[in-house]
């Protein structure tokens, strides 16, 4: 589905009532040892950073600048979601995925630029991340 640009959640609430299915929060995150994660989680999520850098194994974590996002991931700010995986060539970012988020259907995410959102199925996503050689780690995230 077209749509104007949205850059946060809040600017997405609108669209909710037209496209039906779980509707995502997605980070680019590091840590200091340049270890970087695509965090996609339900969009009503309160994240806390260090309880997810926990989750993750890693120390403090922290957003991704404009110039990786576009390195790594080959996207713009607002743009982040799984499907961004497929720009990283190089197999360095490892991906994260809320499991409550798995148990909806469908899914809906940007496939690579804000102004739009597709929808896909639990299955479909989990398929197209192994077929690019980055299998999830699954969280559990509190609350």
């Amino acid at each position: 589905m077209r749509h104007d640009p949205v850059f946060t959640v809040e600017e997405a609430v609108r669209l909710r009532g037209r496209i039906p299915g779980a509707h995502s929060k997605n980070l680019f995150v590091r840590d200091k040892k340049e270890r970087h994660w695509l965090v996609s989680c339900l969009s009503d999520r309160q994240l806390d950073l260090k309880w997810l850098a926990g989750e993750l194994g890693t120390g403090r974590l922290t957003f991704c600048s404009r110039r990786r996002l576009a390195g790594y991931l080959g996207i713009r700010p607002g743009s982040v979601s799984p499907f961004a995986i497929l720009n990283d060539v190089t197999g360095i970012v490892r991906v994260a995925l809320d499991a409550d988020l798995l148990e909806r259907e469908p899914l809906n995410f940007h496939p690579l630029d804000n102004s739009r959102t597709t929808t896909v199925t639990r299955a479909g996503l989990l398929r197209f991340l192994e077929a690019e050689a980055h299998s999830p780690l699954i969280l559990r995230f509190a609350g």
